[in-house]
This record gives C-alpha cells, structure tokens and sequence, in this order.
C-alpha cells in the first residue's frame, strides 16, 4: 500500500504557529524564572529601582498657580 504524505500551506503554517509560541513561552518561563531568583538572592523587590532612582532627567514644572 503506497502512502502519500501532503502537508498543505495551512498546516505548516499551524506547525509554524506552535513552534513559535513554544519558544515564546519558554523565553518567557526563562526570564521570570531567573527575575524570581535574583529577586531573592538581592532582596529587591523592584529590579528598576536602581535604574530609575539614578536617572538625570529633569523635572517637569508643575501647573503655575
């Protein structure tokens, strides 16, 4: 019995879609993974609040009264 295998552009195409989100998902677990496990060794809750807090841009005036 011969068989003929066909996958049609829709099925890659559906193939394709799951590959992605796969990868997606797990860059995702990756990251938040290792963001809980800096968070606990450093104890800061905030990541950006280093960053943030050295920031030298000016302050915008507030509403003249």
């Amino acid at each position: 019995m011969r068989v003929f295998a066909y996958l049609d552009p829709g099925t890659g195409s559906l193939i394709m879609q799951a590959v992605l989100g796969g990868a997606a998902g797990i860059a995702i677990l990756w990251k938040s993974t290792f963001t809980r496990i800096r968070t606990r060794m450093t104890g800061n809750v905030n990541p950006t609040a280093d960053r943030d807090a050295t920031r030298d841009e000016p302050v915008p005036p507030g509403p003249q009264s």
